[in-house]
């Protein structure tokens, strides 16, 4: 009781002193600065008062996830390592595809626009004989997924439009012999493990 008590005259001697610390502008009432007071927020006119406000950065709360055996918790690292080890891929084709339609919008010559798709594509054949097959089969189907997920086209559609529907059907083929599939797309919803990695690992 001794503590609602304390509680309720808290509160009143706040009320008291927000309402000493206001003055009235233009018809409105703004609370009182003080020499201390620096910062500049933003602030809201709610019935006449003038409420000040700091926009704060999201805070995502994840709970812990347990797992029912060792072997679980073995796999699901394996496919976090994979995860980690391909986005990055993922994420510099997403910026190079989006700069080649950038540079294909600012020009209607047809050679200048095939030399850029070259361009690109000479780019990724070079990471490719470089980096890309190193990566494990497993590896390579993440791979696939995630490039979906980022740019919100499959691999063999990225293909097709910027080297023709032979050129696509071609990469298939030779992506199907050693077990990918360039059309396979991204379900965040299927791919539930995947997204959470991802996300909690703080790429974004």
């Amino acid at each position: 009781m001794k503590f609602s008590r304390f509680i309720i005259l808290f509160i009143v001697m706040i009320g008291s002193f927000s309402a000493s610390a206001q003055k009235l502008i233009n018809g409105v009432i703004w609370p009182e600065t003080g020499k201390n007071d620096t910062i500049i927020v933003s602030a809201t006119n709610e019935n006449g008062y003038m409420i000040p406000w700091i926009g704060l950065k999201e805070v995502v709360i994840y709970g812990k996830r347990t797992f029912r055996s060792a072997e679980e918790l073995a796999a699901f690292n394996r496919l976090r390592y994979n995860v980690l080890k391909v986005l990055p891929y993922a994420k510099y084709a997403k910026n190079r595809y989006a700069k080649l339609e950038q540079d294909l919008a600012l020009t209607t010559d047809k050679k200048v626009q095939k030399k850029l798709v070259k361009q690109c594509d000479d780019e990724i054949k070079k990471l490719f004989n470089t980096e890309i097959k190193e990566l494990t089969i497993t590896q390579g189907k993440i791979l696939t997924k995630l490039i979906d997920r980022e740019l919100n086209q499959s691999t063999y559609d990225i293909v097709r439009e910027t080297k023709g529907k032979f050129a696509a059907f071609s990469y298939q083929l030779v992506a199907r012999v050693v077990g990918h599939n360039l059309k396979t797309t991204y379900n965040p919803r299927e791919e539930r493990d995947i997204e959470s990695i991802i996300v909690s690992a703080g790429y974004y």
